[in-house]
């Protein structure tokens, strides 16, 4: 594989862009804005899910399945709702089409009494749907997720990162009580930064929205922040309490214990295949695609080094034994003996698709009973003795997972600090990072922050101690510190 593709350094939009195109993780489609997600992109995605959604069960969460399409009318429920999301709706104004002058037209005599709004989020048709399922506080709480794709209409997109249409999980729960209901928006808080530290080896701010940042309708939202390598924020995850503005839009009532018809407490929480770019951007280098371990759709690949066909059935005959102990041990393997391509080309290959460990064997490995061991992370290689080399590879794909993840707070680390002044503000954020700075609370000050500089408060961190200070942009009074960054 000829390296035909841009460095970070060069260019890190394009960079971004060449990894997810050469990695074959992701195309864009025929449909402006929207992407394929190819086979090797999508294996990882299904890794993801795989975890969460053990995550979830384990929590009580069940999942279900709602509809595409939501009257246009369910959208005027919510005011603050509706007005998030009014610009990015698609809607669906007709049913059928015909053959016309010149060629298929919609049917002008087809359109619809009431227009369909496809799924940008499901508050709005699971509320009209939880109202059938609510009478009395024992069918409390309902704990629903479901995994579907939703359209955004993004005028602006980019791989993974925004695109009109994208695969996400999406839960919707129901409570009696206040408490009940923030309990569970900070459990799926505490889920998305245990996945997102020890599966994707991301580390990740938590806190909360400033009301600017807030998803619509929510009275607050708790959300994950991790950082990228080019200095910018990802929004990883969030998990909003929306208080009982929804119930009291779709009129979802319970007979409480004491006799009384009370109003339920709402959630709803996501994460998306976004995660996938966060993945990409936080690890990756000018190699390709770096993958932690655990994510790897194959976490060994064994290439055979021959000049012969019976040096290959030699190799293979014993590769087959290698092969059965990894996956006895759960590890994924892929042992690649296509002859269509020589040993150069698939190294080549397989370091930019980001598999983990790469272990190579010839002929004069097979003599001296020994394989050669590639990490992708460090790229470097050793020899091991073959016996007992699963149990060696299981060890270092561990420490590969552990070091991705030390790099990272590591990177993160040094690209945190305190700001004090509007003056140092303004420099500090040319050179990217989390700032770490006192903001006086109000959201006219967060807007002209943004308007100047581009950044937004990222979060407010659950942990921020309190400290007397004074706002970088009005000089007010602020009791801590907020995170500023710019962002995807």
């Amino acid at each position: 594989m000829a390296k035909n593709f841009s460095t970070r350094e060069e260019n890190y939009s394009q960079w971004y862009t060449d990894i997810v195109k050469h990695a074959q993780l992701a195309e864009n489609s025929a449909v402006r804005g929207s992407m394929v997600i190819k086979p090797y992109g999508y294996a990882i995605w299904e890794k993801m899910q795989e975890v969460l959604d053990k995550k979830f069960k384990e929590t009580g969460h069940e999942n279900a399945y709602f509809p595409l399409f939501i009257p246009k009318s369910f959208f005027s429920k919510e005011a603050a709702h509706v007005e998030g999301f009014a610009k990015e709706c698609a809607v669906v104004t007709h049913y059928r089409l015909r053959n016309g002058e010149n060629g298929i037209e919609v049917d002008p005599d087809a359109k619809l009494d009431e227009e369909l709004i496809v799924r940008p989020t499901s508050e709005t048709i699971i509320w009209d749907t939880y109202k059938k399922w609510v009478q009395s506080y024992r069918d409390l709480p309902i704990l629903i997720n479901q995994w579907a794709n939703v359209v955004r209409w993004e005028m602006r997109t980019r791989l993974f990162l925004r695109t009109a249409e994208f695969l996400w999980q999406e839960g919707h729960t129901a409570h009696a009580t206040q408490q009940e209901a923030i309990d569970e928006t900070k459990q799926i808080l505490e889920i998305y930064a245990d996945f997102a530290e020890k599966w994707m080896a991301v580390p990740v701010l938590k806190g909360t929205k400033s009301p600017n940042e807030r998803f619509a309708g929510a009275l607050e939202t708790y959300c994950i922040e991790a950082l990228m390598q080019d200095g910018k924020a990802l929004q990883a995850g969030t998990s909003h309490f929306l208080g009982q503005n929804f119930a009291k839009a779709f009129d979802v009532k319970y007979l409480s214990k004491e006799n009384k018809q009370e109003y339920v407490w709402a959630t709803s929480w996501g994460v998306s295949t976004r995660l996938i770019g966060a993945l990409i951007m936080a690890h990756s280098d000018d190699n390709g695609l770096v993958l932690p371990p655990k994510l790897a759709p194959i976490q060994v690949v064994i290439i055979p080094i021959y000049r012969k066909q019976e040096q290959l059935d030699v190799v293979s005959e014993k590769v087959e034994g290698i092969v059965k102990a990894l996956r006895a041990k759960g590890i994924s393997v892929k042992y690649d003996k296509r002859d269509t391509h020589k040993p150069g080309f698939k190294f080549a290959e397989y370091e930019y698709k980001g598999v983990p460990i790469r272990l190579a064997i010839g002929p004069r490995d097979m003599e001296n009973g020994t394989v050669e061991v590639a990490r992708r992370d460090t790229l470097s290689k050793e020899i091991m003795d073959m016996e007992g080399i699963e149990d060696k590879i299981l060890i270092l794909l561990d420490e590969i997972q552990e070091n991705l993840y030390t790099k990272a707070s590591k990177f993160r680390e040094e690209k945190s600090r305190k700001v004090e002044t509007w003056d140092e503000f303004k420099e500090e954020i040319e050179k990217g990072g989390f700032l770490y700075a006192h903001w006086d609370g109000t959201s006219e000050t967060e807007q002209k922050i943004k308007d100047e500089t581009k950044a937004t408060i990222r979060t407010i961190p659950l942990d921020a101690p309190e400290e007397d200070g004074k706002c970088i942009y009005s000089g007010k009074p602020s009791n801590k510190r907020v995170v500023f960054a710019r962002a995807y």
